[in-house]
């Protein structure tokens, strides 16, 4: 795997509320490009294999959403939670966790997880390609530091959940070592 040094151009689908649509369904499809989410900003990324599986809701996304305000403690513009999974999956997602502060973005197509180079296929477990865990620092589009859950591979038998997490990547920018309660963890074992 090459490494990369800055985020590729993708233009996500998103779907976003909008009262003028009306009806039980007021949301319009917009597009938002990487430009637009990273251009002059510090976002920390994490991307994850699905909404609506254990691991992702019990314990990813629900822990950056517990330290948002920590993360912009240390100059963090945003937090993006991506998924290979589309805008109207991530929007109910987003709803049923009750997530206010973290982005959650729909890698509908997963094109910016394959031009990261972390698409993988997960078929042993029904999901086919998926996004592998992984969570990124990036300064104006630059990507500054990446945390890669260890054994990449496709239809790995395991959901590795070990360095991608909030407490790892808040440990990074504090500058401090990682907390030990959150030390080495598996997940999901398909």
């Amino acid at each position: 795997m090459a490494a990369i040094t800055h985020v590729p151009h993708v233009v996500f689908k998103t779907r976003v509320r909008d009262e003028s649509v009306g009806g039980s369904n007021p949301y319009r499809w917009q597009d938002v490009t990487t430009e637009e989410l990273f251009s002059g900003k510090k976002v920390v990324l994490f991307a994850l294999p699905g909404a609506f599986t254990p691991t992702c809701s019990s314990t990813h996304l629900p822990r950056y959403e517990e330290l948002y305000d920590q993360f912009k403690a240390q100059g963090v513009d945003s937090i993006i939670c991506l998924s290979v999974n589309d805008a109207f999956v991530m929007f109910q997602w987003g709803k049923q966790q009750g997530a206010k502060n973290v982005f959650l973005l729909p890698d509908g197509s997963g094109e910016f997880t394959r031009k990261m180079g972390m698409l993988v296929d997960k078929s042993n477990i029904g999901f086919g390609m998926r996004s592998w865990r992984y969570a990124m620092v990036v300064n104006n589009g630059e990507i500054e530091k990446i945390f890669i859950e260890p054994g990449f591979e496709d239809n790995c038998p395991t959901d590795p959940f070990e360095v991608s997490d909030a407490d790892t990547v808040l440990a990074y920018l504090k500058g401090v070592p990682r907390p030990a309660e959150v030390a080495p963890r598996l997940a999901f074992v398909g």
